[in-house]
């Protein structure tokens, strides 16, 4: 007979750890609560018919370099990236705009003298882009190659506005590294912040930042048919309240987060673990926004309309005073607001002559709170007009996120804080191995952390059956 396995949680982590499973064999099942599968990779239509609006994610530039992903047939299965002309841009006051270019030179050039600095921190990321990937999203162990890794963490390691200010003394070089250090939900002068930036510059530079035509919907659809060509299979409405309820599995893959496996599982004989668990800390959350437009974004750089992401905040003091109130619980005055444009590039998101335009910014976690005026204002401020250009919204507080997907806790996209301490343990020692017998964890929770690239599933399927193998030759 086959053995068998049940993977809670449809998301990326969760159908990436399932097609491992499958591969080795096993009869797999997935249990998704919600209607629709895809957890953070979902689209529909929120705002008015024909408009395609993404749930979640909607830009993914570390799936297009996932280990994960990458050995899957997922093009066969209907998956086609999109790639804007330019990988992001950062309009500032003065009209202008910075861009990240896939040319590392000629996004370099913008920055005068600052251009020599910008080379020397991407240049060797980006040359060695698929080994860094190798490196950085798989669970701390002992590198395959610690030059590398250890030239990246003299730089990673340090705050992003440290960084920024040491690397650079124009503004527009300092900015730009302010929005992407901001991706990684930490105060900008915390530890760590700038090692998000090098990988999102890096991979900007070395692979893009595309969207899936037709939404994130098309990553969890190429996803669901290669399971199904291994027989594996989605039962969706169907969520789990316990794991004793799951029968008895030769293995059991969660794709949730601590708070959620807590409420699975008895853990009472292992208290240790259950405290760990308990301790488990989430980080800020974001306040959502979805429009369906009569027009495109009214920029006043014309640069923003060739970029499918486009970064608001203007300066790096800006962007880290934004960073650092939310961290500390506060909503921001002028949030720092992270803009995704997917139908100036993929026709199918909206009618004929209309347009789709996707943005969060970050707030305290739990916050209750509406930032709608305050994402507005901050659009306007770099494209006077835009107001007139909506024909409908909808609006995601901290509550809506996580109640259309549990993992975000308090709004949390990210899985939880990915400070020091919890980007080593995450979430625990165990990483993905619980207590109970053939049961782990497989959320952005686990390593290597939030993001659309089914890493910690595929970590966790795999560590899974090596254990399991071991147990059977043993």
């Amino acid at each position: 007979m086959k053995r068998t396995a049940i993977v809670v949680g449809s998301g990326p982590n969760g159908l990436a750890g399932a097609i491992v499973l499958a591969r080795a064999g096993f009869d797999v099942e997935v249990r998704e609560a919600s209607a629709q599968a895809g957890g953070g990779a979902r689209s529909g239509e929120l705002t008015l018919p024909g408009f395609v609006h993404d749930l979640c994610s909607a830009v993914h530039p570390l799936a297009v370099s996932s280990p994960a992903f990458s050995e899957l047939p997922l093009r066969s299965h209907g998956l086609r990236w999109i790639f804007p002309p330019v990988e992001l841009a950062h309009p500032l006051d003065d009209g202008t705009a910075v861009v990240l270019e896939r040319d590392l030179r000629a996004t370099a050039a913008q920055f005068g003298p600052d251009g020599i600095r910008y080379r020397e921190l991407f240049a060797e990321l980006v040359d060695n882009w698929p080994t860094l990937v190798s490196e950085i999203l798989r669970p701390l162990r002992l590198p395959r190659h610690p030059f590398l890794l250890a030239r990246f963490g003299l730089h990673g390691i340090l705050p992003a506005a440290v960084l920024a200010r040491n690397s650079f003394s124009s503004m527009r070089a300092q900015a730009l590294f302010a929005g992407l250090g901001a991706h990684s939900f930490l105060k900008l002068e915390a530890p760590l912040s700038a090692a998000f930036g090098l990988v999102l510059g890096a991979a900007g530079h070395a692979v893009g930042w595309p969207i899936p035509e037709g939404g994130a919907q098309q990553i969890t659809n190429a996803h669901a048919g290669v399971l199904a060509s291994l027989s594996g299979r989605i039962v969706t409405g169907s969520g789990v309240e316990t794991l004793d309820e799951l029968g008895t599995p030769d293995l059991t893959l969660c794709d949730v987060t601590p708070r959620q496996f807590l409420q699975m599982a008895d853990l009472d004989a292992h208290r240790p673990y259950k405290r760990l668990l308990q301790q488990y800390r989430y980080g800020p959350g974001v306040f959502k926004v979805d429009w369906a437009l009569r027009e495109p974004i009214p920029w006043k750089a014309k640069e923003c309309l060739q970029a499918g992401t486009v970064h608001l905040g203007g300066t790096l003091e800006e962007i880290a005073a934004s960073e650092r109130a939310a961290s500390n619980g506060v909503p921001p005055d002028k949030p720092f607001v992270l803009l995704a444009q997917p139908s100036l590039f993929d026709r199918s998101r909206a009618p004929e002559g209309g347009h789709t335009a996707w943005a969060y910014c970050h707030v305290p976690n739990g916050w209750p709170g509406s930032a709608l005026p305050q994402i507005e204002a901050q659009i306007e401020r770099f494209a006077p007009g835009f107001r007139d250009c909506i024909l409908a919204r909808a609006t995601h507080n901290t509550a809506a996120m996580q109640d259309q997907n549990a993992n975000l806790v308090g709004g949390d996209i990210n899985g939880g804080v990915a400070d020091v301490r919890q980007f080593v343990m995450r979430p625990t020692f165990r990483y993905y191995r619980t207590p109970l017998k053939g049961v782990y964890l497989c959320s952005a929770s686990t390593p290597p952390g939030g993001g659309v690239h089914g890493m910690c599933g595929y970590n966790a399927a795999v560590r899974a059956l090596r254990r399991l193998g071991n147990q059977v030759t043993s």
